[in-house]
């Protein structure tokens, strides 16, 4: 049996479920979890469907035969193989936490990606890529070069096919066209003290202001800065008798286990963006199992 995902987002409306539903126990597949999402406050609805093909219907297939329901309810829709990965393109520049999380889960397959290269403004994690055997791209950034670097990011983006850019703490800030053209795309990292401590050090000045809480915040890449919708958050606890140091060290963790749930959420397409926000489905107890990360 193949397994397959479908995503639909759409206007609400009436007998969308069942028209989903009929056509797929016309093609002799098998539901195997469901979760949708209707907004009253914008209208839309939002639907990620599991399902096998007993019969071996191929995905082509599947789409096309598919297209009379999702052009009836005005669709945006998607039925992808679950088993395939997609491709994706790691940035990063001076902190590699995040990096070297993402390697390591992508390394025990908790994390079923393909990576198709890593992008860096510096040459610091050039050894640690090319030991995983990943392409390693140093496209340094200027302000005077700025745009021919970034024709020849979306060279690699083109040449590699990446579905999916992962800005694991790129510190470089990504033009309007770039940000439009990969629209729901690409994903960025970064703490939660914003916007209350801007610029250099924000874990120095939230030790001096006596911060009780640190967090960060996975977001989708907008042309504005740091406010794209938002994928995951999460914070930790500290207290008075720990150091700035600390401060530093725990929200480097809280950061990489952010980033790696969002990207594992944006994946296995549980994640929606809705307007300025997000739905982000969790993954269900029946497929926890095949999309469990560690």
């Amino acid at each position: 049996m193949t397994h397959y995902v479908l995503t639909v987002s759409c206007k609400s409306s009436r007998g969308i479920v069942a028209a989903i539903s009929s056509y797929l126990a016309e093609q002799g597949c098998n539901i195997v979890d469901s979760s949708q999402f209707d907004d009253l406050d914008t209208g839309r609805f939002f639907m990620r469907l599991s399902f096998v093909s007993e019969e071996r219907v191929g995905e082509a297939a599947l789409v096309e035969g598919f297209k009379p329901v999702a052009e009836k309810f005005a669709m945006d829709v998607e039925i992808q193989d679950a088993e395939k990965r997609m491709k994706v393109l790691l940035m990063v520049s001076r902190f590699g936490h995040c990096l070297n999380d993402l390697l390591y889960r992508w390394k025990i397959g908790a994390l079923p990606i393909d990576i198709v290269g890593v992008v860096s403004n510096h040459f610091e994690y050039q050894k640690v890529v090319v030991n995983h055997d990943i392409p390693f791209h140093c496209i340094k950034v200027t302000k005077e070069n700025k745009p021919k670097a970034e024709a020849q990011l979306l060279e690699v983006v083109e040449q590699t096919g990446a579905e999916l850019i992962v800005l694991a703490r790129y510190m470089q800030v990504l033009s309007d066209a770039l940000c439009k053209k990969m629209s729901g795309k690409i994903i960025n990292i970064h703490h939660s003290f914003l916007p209350s401590f801007k610029g250099a050090n924000p874990y120095r000045q939230a030790y001096e202001r006596g911060v009780k809480l640190i967090g960060a915040t996975a977001h989708y890449v907008t042309a504005d800065l740091d406010e794209g919708p938002i994928i995951e958050q999460d914070i930790a606890r500290i207290t008075h008798a720990q150091s700035t140091e600390d401060y530093v060290s725990i929200g480097r963790d809280v950061e990489s286990q952010v980033l790696a749930r969002a990207v594992h959420a944006h994946i296995h397409r549980r994640t929606f963006i809705n307007g300025n926000r997000t739905v982000v489905f969790p993954a269900s107890p029946g497929s926890y199992a095949s999309e469990r990360m560690g």
